[in-house]
């Protein structure tokens, strides 16, 4: 079937089956998951055609699932990672280390039964969405170093999609549009329909700003967080998050989360914080780069240093493998003098920088023969970084080889630590990355039900009709989370979603 451009006629009610909110990741598994149990669905997206896909678009196309190693991946990818098979070290990562680091990386705030769902649903999730046209590869270029000429994965985080969020949303529309789902552009829900406790469809203004009702036996929605809306973001995170840049989808501002809410919904989760990362500086503040993506991101600050306008380092960059860190690090940045920070390299650890994001162009970035130099063409205090590097090279515990592809414990005993991956900044030329917050998406949202997804009241009642999935889920995520964690969050809630939604 053709994508919808429109009902006929003005104002007419058109009933369908399954109405799901959103075009992006978690809204098409949803529109999968209800064409196989039969029912006719309809996706209204707010965007045009040429700017939809949601978050997902934005994203590298990473998912993380439990598996059993290189063998138990190969079936399912690209020729080009099986080629390269013979040269890589992929371990294992089990459904307890994914429980383990969602527990750890939320303090152990996050919903054991919502968790339990995710991780579950996780395991056959790769083969179920390469059922609906979804092309897996082993992402070396982002999840790997070179070791011994063997490509060594680190951090849990190994394969996603194939040309990454843009291949994510192309493979999945045009499956999605192949099955018989309607797709309908430029429609913004308004509004929900009810007959009394019952979601019974929605209010929406079509492309020709047009108002329609649509009728469903149930309707789901998955039209991502409050990120977009700097009204919200002052309001529910605070006023500094108005300088945060957003780096994804410029049309999720909320308003579906407070139609849900409006509806009796009860917002779950953590409602204060949300992922956010370190993003070129000179980036635009309104919304992603649709020929870059995420190639804006600067994730390679494990093998540097990062300080702040006065040449202060302010977080410990080796904590952890940088899946486990970067979704946090981006509001330390907002807190920083002028809510900006510098990455710094030199000659040693330039060549270990992901290629995609520190090769992209345009970029922010500043070369210089001395460290002083470089202070100056970026505008930190060059006393302050000398000194500062000075006593950061002074406390390497050079015993311990340099190893990015393990937690290596070479540590610089300095305030703050350097856990692991410390390396002496001494080699010229020396490289400088301006970076600021860039916001993804808020981890606060809607209580589902984990095993149908459907949406619960405050007493843990479901309302009837009415289901969620993706970013709009609270719940899971609480101050950080784990890389690759939000689009299969998005993927096992949809499925279930849209199972459940056309069983209704």
């Amino acid at each position: 079937m053709k994508e919808s451009t429109g009902h006929s006629g003005p104002g007419v009610d058109v009933d369908v089956d399954v109405i799901v909110v959103g075009a992006g990741n978690a809204g098409l598994c949803a529109a999968h998951a209800a064409r196989e149990r039969g029912a006719s669905v309809t996706v209204l997206e707010k965007a045009a055609a040429e700017t939809a896909g949601g978050n997902s678009y934005y994203t590298a196309g990473a998912f993380r699932v439990p598996h059993g190693g290189l063998d138990d991946l190969l079936p399912l990818v690209d020729e080009e990672s099986r080629a390269r098979a013979p040269r890589t070290v992929l371990p294992p990562y089990t459904t307890d280390e994914f429980h383990r680091d969602l527990a750890r990386l939320t303090d152990g705030r996050n919903d054991p039964e919502l968790s339990a769902a995710l991780v579950d649903g996780s395991r056959d999730i790769l083969g179920w969405l390469a059922g609906h046209g979804i092309r897996w590869q082993l992402l070396y270029d982002r999840q790997t170093y070179l070791r011994d000429d063997r490509w060594v994965f680190f951090g849990g985080l190994n394969v996603g999609t194939v040309d990454g969020g843009k291949g994510l949303i192309a493979q999945h529309t045009g499956a999605a549009v192949a099955s018989g789902v309607t797709i309908e552009y430029q429609a913004k829900v308004v509004d929900l329909l009810r007959d009394g406790d019952a979601v019974t469809g929605v209010v929406y203004t079509d492309a020709a700003g047009a108002e329609r009702r649509l009728r469903a036996r149930s309707v789901v929605l998955a039209a991502g967080g409050f990120q977009a809306s700097v009204e919200r973001r002052v309001r529910y995170l605070g006023e500094k998050w108005s300088h945060a840049l957003l780096r994804g989808n410029p049309a999720s501002t909320g308003e579906i989360l407070d139609l849900a809410l409006a509806a009796g919904a009860a917002p779950y989760g953590d409602w204060s914080t949300c992922h956010s990362v370190q993003w070129d500086a000179g980036a635009a503040s309104d919304g992603g780069e649709r020929s870059l993506t995420n190639q804006l991101t600067r994730q390679s600050y494990p093998v540097g240093i990062v300080v702040n306008a006065a040449g202060r380092r302010f977080i410990d960059e080796g904590a952890d493998f940088r899946n486990y860190t970067y979704a946090k690090y981006g509001r330390e940045v907002l807190e920083q003098p002028g809510h900006i920070a510098f990455q710094i390299f030199d000659a040693k650890s330039r060549p270990l920088l992901r290629t995609l994001e520190y090769d992209s162009s345009p970029i922010t970035e500043f070369v210089a023969d001395s460290l002083e130099e470089l202070a100056t063409a970026m505008g930190v205090d060059p006393e302050g970084l000398r000194a500062e590097t000075e006593r950061f090279n002074e406390a390497i515990d050079t015993s311990r080889p340099f190893d990015p592809s393990v937690k290596d414990e070479r540590r610089a005993d300095v305030i703050p630590p350097k856990s692991h991956w410390a390396l002496e900044l001494n080699s010229p030329p020396f490289y400088g990355y301006p970076v600021r917050c860039g916001i993804t998406f808020t981890f606060g949202g809607l209580r589902i039900d984990p095993e149908s997804a459907r949406v619960l009241t405050e007493e843990a009642v479901p309302i009837p009709g009415l289901f969620a999935a993706g970013e709009l889920v609270g719940g899971v995520f609480w101050g950080n989370y784990p890389g690759g964690s939000g689009l299969t969050l998005g993927s096992v809630f949809g499925r279930s979603a849209g199972y459940a939604a056309a069983g209704s």
